[in-house]
C-alpha cells in the first residue's frame, strides 16, 4: 500500500503542472494517474500538394515558411484523417500524434460519446491556392457514389482574397440538360453551359454533391468539406499536368453524379456581415462566421457539449496557452470548452455539428 500511495504521489506531482490548466474535475480519480487533459485546443502541420493550377500564394498571403520547393502548390491540408495523408498534431500533450491516433486512442476526448474510435475524421479542412482555372468537376451524391464505389461529398468555399478578375463556376445556366451537356463535352463548349459568377473577399457558397462546379483563377479559398477525395473530372480545358501528360477525365461517372436541375445558384457575400453570421448549415456540418475585435473574449462552446474547428482567416487569436495565426486552423475537442481571446482584430471561421450520426454512417474506417 505504501510502495503504491508513493507512486500515486509522484504521478501527481509530474501532471500537476498540466492539471492548472483544468476547470473540472481534475483531482477526480482515476483521470490524474492517466495523461487525460481538457486541451484547450490542437493545432496540426499543413500538408501541401503540388496542382498545375496552384501557385504561390499560401506562401505571400499568410507569410508561412514552406520547406517544399515548387512555385505551384494548389492545396494546403490543414485537417485530414485519410490512410493517404494524416495531420500531425503540434502542440499540447499530443504533440507529434497524428490525428489518426488521437482519436483512436483518446476517442472520448476529442470527439465525445457518439463517434466511433474505428471512425476517420469526418471534415477535410484545405486551403485553396487558385492561382490559375481548376477543373470542371463533380462529386457524387451519397447514392451515385455507392453504385460508383466512391464517396459523397459535400463542401463549403470560402473566399478569403479573390483578384478583380475572379470568378467561380456553380452550377448550370438556364435551358441546359443532361444531352445538350454530353454534347458540349464533346465538343469543348462546355463552358458556355456553366454558370460563372465573379467573386468577391468574403464570398461563400455551400457546394452540394452533385453540383457542377469550378474555381476560376484568382481565388484563394478556404474549403470546408466532408472527409472525401472523390472527385469526378469533367473537363480540364485542354491543360496538360505536372507530369506534362493530360489528367485524367470521368466523363460517365460525372453525368451519373450531376444534377441538371441545378440552375444559377448565387453566392452569400459576408464581407460586411457585422459580429456574426452563419454561412452554411447542412446535415454534415454548420459554419459560423465571426468578426471580432481586439480585446473581446468570444465564447464558443461549453465542455461536454460538441467539437468544433477554428479557422483564422485575418487576425490573431489566443486559446488557452496557444495563439492561432493568420491562416492557421484549431481544433476544439469535446472535452474542452472554447473561449477565444481576440489579440488583434479577427475573422474566423467556426465549423460545428459533425459529430453525428449522418456523418458516422457515411464514413469508412481507417
Amino acid at each position: 500500500f505504501l510502495i503504491a500511495t508513493c507512486f500515486s504521489i509522484i504521478a501527481l506531482v509530474i501532471e500537476f503542472p498540466t492539471m492548472l490548466d483544468f476547470k473540472h474535475n481534475f483531482l477526480s480519480p482515476p483521470h490524474f494517474l492517466i495523461k487525460y487533459q481538457f486541451m484547450n485546443i490542437i493545432k496540426f502541420d499543413p500538408l501541401y500538394q503540388e496542382r498545375p493550377w496552384g501557385g504561390t500564394t499560401l506562401k505571400d498571403f499568410f507569410g508561412r515558411k514552406i520547406k517544399f520547393k515548387s512555385n505551384q502548390i494548389g492545396e494546403s491540408w490543414e485537417i485530414v484523417d485519410r490512410p493517404e495523408a494524416q495531420s500531425l498534431a503540434v502542440n499540447g500533450t499530443y504533440k507529434r500524434k497524428t490525428l489518426r491516433q488521437l482519436i483512436s486512442d483518446h476517442c472520448q476526448i476529442i470527439m465525445g460519446p457518439n463517434w466511433s474510435k474505428n471512425a476517420r475524421f469526418p471534415i477535410l479542412v484545405k486551403w485553396l491556392d487558385c492561382t490559375e482555372r481548376l477543373s470542371l468537376q463533380v462529386h457524387p451524391t451519397k447514392q451515385v457514389a455507392l453504385a460508383l464505389g466512391g464517396d459523397p461529398k459535400t463542401e463549403n468555399w470560402y473566399v478569403a482574397s479573390a483578384t478583380e478578375n475572379a470568378a467561380l463556376f456553380i452550377g448550370l445556366k438556364r435551358n441546359s440538360n443532361r444531352q445538350k451537356f454530353k454534347s458540349a463535352i464533346g465538343s469543348g463548349k462546355v463552358e458556355t453551359l456553366c454558370h460563372r459568377v465573379k467573386s468577391k473577399d468574403g464570398d461563400s457558397i455551400l457546394v452540394e454533391s452533385g453540383r457542377i462546379h469550378a474555381i476560376d483563377k484568382g481565388n484563394l479559398i478556404l474549403e470546408i468539406q466532408q472527409n472525401s477525395d472523390t472527385t469526378y473530372r469533367v473537363y480540364d480545358w485542354g491543360r496538360l499536368g505536372i507530369n506534362n501528360k493530360p489528367r485524367a477525365l470521368h466523363i460517365e461517372e460525372s453525368l451519373k453524379s450531376i444534377n441538371f436541375n441545378d440552375i444559377e445558384p448565387t453566392l452569400l457575400n459576408s464581407q460586411n456581415s457585422g459580429k456574426i453570421l452563419q454561412l452554411a448549415k447542412c446535415k454534415y456540418f454548420r459554419i459560423t462566421k465571426y468578426n471580432a475585435r481586439k480585446g473581446e473574449e468570444i465564447y464558443i462552446k461549453k465542455a461536454k457539449v460538441d467539437c468544433a474547428i477554428i479557422h483564422l482567416v485575418s487576425g490573431l487569436i489566443n486559446v488557452g496557452q496557444d495563439l492561432i495565426k493568420k491562416g492557421e486552423q484549431a481544433l476544439s475537442p469535446y472535452e474542452s470548452e472554447c473561449i477565444l481571446t481576440i489579440v488583434n482584430d479577427s475573422t474566423f471561421l467556426i465549423t460545428d455539428q459533425f459529430v453525428n450520426k449522418d456523418n458516422l454512417d457515411g464514413i469508412d474506417s481507417n
